[in-house]
């Protein structure tokens, strides 16, 4: 039997670098899948790995509520209930200096990492917490911070911030859940090996005429392992976070980091 064997599990930014390698994991160990992700095709795509008795997509941008609330109706509907969801979803502000961002960009940043979890755990806590005062069997959720979100991160500072939010959303939600059979935990990876940082060293290799190995090394020169971190390392914490063995690990940053935060 699986670690997640018939639970369900809703997973946003489902098509990205981590959220593919998490959906596939969770489903290895059992799970019913919820996956949504910004477009219908691709999101729909991916889905055709899976058995569709055990999945179910919805399409649309984590900066409406609407959707979070859509998302969490899915999954009642479908499956009957939400046991784990994962609020993965997220964009980078292009590096650059604090002042060279558009309030526009900053905006946009703020509105899907930050307001996306908030409205994320708004509509997931109240049902997870139903379903805890009806069968006793809790819930857990993890939102995907960053190392940049209990950290200073020089070039990509409202990113920064919109992650140090993602923190503290975390920990207070954490606390008043504790005792209402609901887990919450932040993911704070390093910089990793997925496709949103690919695009941003290519941006870097365009712009400076340097080559692959050189941006890569700029861009890990603060991490004492001196390399990205990879997909499976990343998603290997999410699901050690996630677990319904770990009934006692909440309100916590799992910093994922190859030792950057430890200087």
């Amino acid at each position: 039997m699986g670690m997640f064997e018939s639970l369900t599990v809703l997973l946003t930014g489902a098509t990205g670098g981590f959220g593919k390698e998490a959906a596939r994991r969770f489903y290895a160990e059992g799970a019913n899948l919820v996956l949504s992700d910004l477009r219908d095709e691709p999101l729909k795509a991916f889905a055709g790995e899976f058995d569709s008795a055990r999945v179910a997509t919805l399409a649309g941008s984590v900066d409406q509520e609407s959707v979070a609330a859509d998302q969490v109706a899915l999954a009642v509907e479908r499956f009957g209930r939400l046991d784990v969801a994962i609020n993965n979803a997220g964009v980078a502000n292009a590096m650059k200096k604090l002042p060279e961002i558009s309030a526009e960009e900053a905006r946009h940043v703020i509105d899907i990492d930050l307001m996306g979890v908030f409205y994320a755990l708004k509509h997931q806590l109240p049902v997870m917490e139903k379903q805890f005062r009806e069968t006793g069997r809790g819930g857990s959720i993890v939102n995907v911070a960053s190392a940049a979100g209990v950290s200073g991160a020089p070039g990509i500072s409202v990113y920064a911030a919109a992650k140090h939010g993602v923190v503290g959303l975390t920990k207070a939600a954490a606390l008043e859940y504790v005792r209402r059979g609901i887990r919450v935990n932040a993911l704070c990876p390093a910089f990793s090996r997925t496709p949103m940082v690919m695009t941003m060293l290519e941006r870097d290799m365009a712009a400076t005429g340097a080559s692959m190995a050189e941006v890569e090394a700029n861009l890990t020169r603060g991490i004492p392992a001196r390399r990205l971190g990879e997909v499976s390392e990343i998603v290997e914490a999410l699901i050690f976070a996630a677990s319904p063995a770990n009934g006692f690990y909440t309100g916590q940053t799992v910093q994922v980091d190859g030792g950057m935060t430890a200087i």
